[in-house]
């Protein structure tokens, strides 16, 4: 049974599209950030009886690589896949108007990767390996056409608060799943388990399970798409035709071109520190009898509660100070984070960072997205074109931003180094922004 078709701008079209935020979330926070990063630490990390790191060298394909190198490279090696056939399909998508099918491919490409994890084992590394580099080309390349129908399902003075509430709604499923987890493995004994390593694993397969299931409400109600021409014999030429024209239009938009420019620099450092924040409190932080996995779990929680606010909050400062300038005053914030993270050694201080970045996290990925979304022309037929090369962009600034950490953590031995280098990031992407017209024309 199919839902009748809904009107843009209709309350429950968006809910249905923010509600994609609920399902797949839970991959960012248990996958990403929480639960497998503790996980794959523990693998593979040797420490001696006082709690010093003995080793941390992985070896993968006959190389011995630092363990933060080794998944920093694999995490680049996704985003790399993304880049090379987001723009592609994406043309492909609007050509046929058929982009629904391609957030079901890559969605459900990611929850088998979720639930492929659930057999990590450093005895079959590169299937192990393979099953996370599933999980991160599932769940970003699916972003791309979600984050498409922005424009087709909500008017220019909704976009802010819809992109606000997905976000919030994200923040919400995740940590009620992750809380789920945990219970699951802090009381293994109670769930009649041995040790905490089955639980944990468990936890892939209900991250893949719950963004399969929930999912399904978001494709009820959301549009195929819109196609932008007959059939023709040439998919591939007909989707290269059309980012070709979105591109020419893109780059003949100053305001446009201006923004694309500083979101590829900030978003740079933005997700690199989000996807490394959880590898680098193991390592650099003195947990003592906290222990590292409760002082994380606890910094995580704090993270995603904040961001609720913080995405919240962004959304109404930028109908008072509008976008441009809301998002650079978020990135000062943003440097002056990485500043004092540079210093820290101690719980507390780690999470007073986890405060501010929550704070900070939320607003700038709900406001960076509706911001682009409020500058693409009135169009229906190219909108997942015009968003893949806002995920491009946000994916080669991954790919750099990932490259970059796991060489300084190879070469130097210290992460710490990196966020020398992130700091350095968010300030460029405070003068690019500065160069981006503050008022766009909603």
């Amino acid at each position: 049974m199919r839902a009748k078709k809904l009107p843009k701008g209709h309350k429950k079209l968006l809910f249905a599209w923010a509600f994609y935020d609920w399902a797949n979330s839970v991959y960012s926070l248990v996958i990403a950030s929480a639960i497998f990063p503790i996980f794959y630490t523990a693998l593979t990390v040797i420490k001696n009886n006082n709690g010093e790191v003995v080793s941390d060298q992985v070896y993968f394909l006959g190389v011995s690589f630092n363990n933060d190198a080794l998944i920093s490279y694999t995490t680049a090696l996704a985003f790399l896949v993304i880049v090379i056939l987001s723009p592609l399909l994406s043309g492909i998508a609007d050509f046929k108007g058929n982009k629904k099918s391609f957030m079901k491919f890559f969605n459900y490409l990611g929850v088998t990767g979720c639930i492929g994890l659930y057999w990590f084992n450093l005895d079959f590394l590169f299937i192990s390996l393979l099953a996370y580099l599933f999980g991160l080309i599932g769940f970003w390349g699916s972003i791309v056409f979600y984050n498409s129908y922005l424009p087709d399902i909500a008017y220019k003075n909704q976009q802010d608060a819809v992109s606000a509430k997905g976000f919030s709604l994200g923040y919400i499923g995740s940590v009620i799943l992750l809380l789920a987890c945990l219970a699951m493995i802090m009381n293994y004994e109670t769930f009649g388990f041995e040790n905490e390593a089955e639980p944990t694993r468990i936890s892939f397969i209900l991250t893949g399970v719950w963004w399969f299931l929930f999912s399904q409400i978001t494709y009820y109600y959301l549009p195929s798409g819109y196609a932008s021409k007959k059939d023709s014999n040439s998919l591939l030429y007909s989707g290269y035709k059309e980012v070709q024209k979105v591109f020419s239009k893109i780059k003949s938009n100053s305001t446009f071109y201006r923004y694309l420019i500083a979101f590829f620099v900030y978003s740079m450092g933005v997700q690199t520190i989000m996807l490394v924040a959880t590898y680098f409190g193991v390592k650099e932080i003195n947990w003592g009898q906290t222990g590292a996995e409760t002082g994380l779990i606890i910094s995580v929680l704090l993270i995603q509660i904040i961001a609720i606010f913080g995405a919240t909050v962004a959304a109404k400062l930028a109908v008072k100070y509008t976008n441009i300038k809301v998002l650079v005053g978020i990135n000062f914030i943003w440097i002056m984070i990485c500043i004092y993270a540079y210093y820290i050694s101690e719980p507390i201080e780690f999470y007073i960072t986890a405060f501010f970045v929550g704070l900070v996290m939320g607003a700038i990925q709900s406001l960076s997205r509706s911001t682009y979304s409020k500058m693409i022309p009135k169009t229906e037929t190219d909108t997942t074109s015009f968003f893949s090369f806002f995920d491009v962009t946000e994916k080669l600034g991954i790919i750099i931003g990932m490259l970059l950490y796991g060489s300084i953590a190879q070469v130097t031995g210290n992460v710490r180094n990196a966020v020398i280098l992130l700091s350095i990031i968010f300030i460029l992407g405070v003068i690019l922004l500065m160069r981006v017209p503050k008022k766009i024309d909603i």
